[in-house]
């Protein structure tokens, strides 16, 4: 395939920027090196239109084929930000930042559509406009929202979304996709427990909120267990517990918890959201107690579309070989679900091999991936755009 071949040829240029990004890893918004890296670069490969500063500190490529006749967009996005993670990895391109890596392979995912983007520049062998979305913020800020907000899609009429993402775990250069639910929504909690404070040796005198917030722990798993249809997936998980006691001898007069609610359907949502404030307040009126609970909504499920997941397998088998349509969806989320919201697309799994878990201090990005995913990037523009 000659996109495979050109990738092979750039790859040692593509891995000379994921490792420069690997050595100067940025959080959240604050890419200033990250940005103007990538915009230098488009600049430099000849893109149209280079436009920075969407969404805060995303950049946006306009590259027009040989003809615009068919009138469409489509859309190629990477995230940019890193963790804030101290990397043990030791390889000679670590990260020069304490306390920040990237432990996700975000540098891995620009670094690709780089490549992407240089090849199409050159080559321009499609009918339409390829956007190139360099996005911020994906580890928790919804960088994605962010750009739709400052006009990523009305501004340059996207019809369609599509990204990657590395997969520790699934084999080397393999693709895998399935339609529907590919990610989970992401959602916090907080439950405020007040009861009232007392000597810990008189416990009659009180109302233990440290008892009812661990009966309230206890309750919250069976919403899943009991609850939810057990051919539905869903996760609740109380991953915080805070009081306003530091002493051996009190005991407490609130109870903080905290915790995150993962699911792949709207409807299982609304019914984690539901019922973790039904029992949260129901057990602590039945102690004698109070609960206060907020949910808070985060990433949606990342949802893909079933015609879009097609053309995403169609041109992976062509740069791999094969697709795993059995993969099995992640409870993480992906903030990708919000282009996806405001147009179809798909996401699509590329695998890491035998690597460190995602957002571990030892993980690595493997370059000889780089080819694969670049081309499977340029493959889409092609594909959905052909001359």
């Amino acid at each position: 395939m000659p996109v495979k071949n050109r990738f092979a040829e750039l790859l040692p240029e593509i891995k000379g920027w994921r490792h420069d990004f690997h050595r100067h890893p940025e959080l959240m918004y604050d890419l200033p090196r990250t940005s103007a890296r990538v915009a230098e670069l488009l600049r430099e490969f000849g893109v149209d239109e280079v436009t920075e500063g969407i969404g805060r500190s995303g950049v946006v490529g306009v590259i027009r084929g040989r003809s615009t006749g068919s009138g469409r967009v489509i859309g190629l996005r990477a995230d940019m930000d890193a963790l804030p993670i101290h990397e043990i990895t030791g390889a000679d391109y670590a990260s020069t930042t304490p306390g920040a890596m990237h432990a996700c392979g975000h540098d891995g995912h620009t670094s690709m559509l780089l490549g992407a983007a240089k090849y199409l520049a050159e080559t321009r062998n499609f009918d339409g406009t390829a956007i190139l979305i360099f996005q911020p913020a994906e580890e928790g800020g919804a960088g994605a929202q962010a750009m739709i907000d400052d006009g990523l899609v009305s501004r340059w009429g996207v019809q369609e979304f599509y990204g990657l993402h590395n997969l520790p775990g699934l084999p080397l250069g393999q693709f895998g996709i399935r339609k529907g639910a590919m990610m989970a929504a992401a959602d916090q909690f907080n439950i405020y427990l007040t009861g009232k404070g007392g000597h810990a040796a008189a416990p009659h005198l009180a109302i233990d909120t440290t008892l009812v917030a661990a009966q309230v722990i206890v309750a919250l798993q069976s919403i899943v267990s009991r609850n939810v249809d057990p051919l539905q997936n869903a996760v609740v998980s109380v991953t915080s517990v805070e009081t306003d006691s530091p002493a051996y001898n009190v005991l407490p007069n609130t109870v903080h918890l905290k915790g995150t609610a993962r699911s792949l359907d709207p409807a299982v949502r609304d019914q984690l959201d539901l019922r973790i404030g039904e029992i949260a307040r129901g057990v602590a009126s039945a102690f004698g107690a109070s609960a206060e609970v907020e949910f808070k909504r985060g990433y949606p499920v990342t949802m893909n579309d079933e015609a879009a997941a097609e053309h995403a397998a169609r041109v992976a088998e062509e740069v791999a070989g094969a697709v795993d349509w059995s993969v099995p969806p992640m409870m993480a989320g992906e903030d990708f679900s919000y282009m996806l919201n405001e147009r179809p697309g798909a996401y699509i799994f590329m695998g890491n091999g035998d690597s460190a878990m995602l957002h571990h201090p030892a993980y690595d990005f493997n370059d000889e991936n780089l080819p694969v995913g670049a081309s499977w990037l340029a493959g889409m523009a092609e594909a959905r755009m052909p001359v």
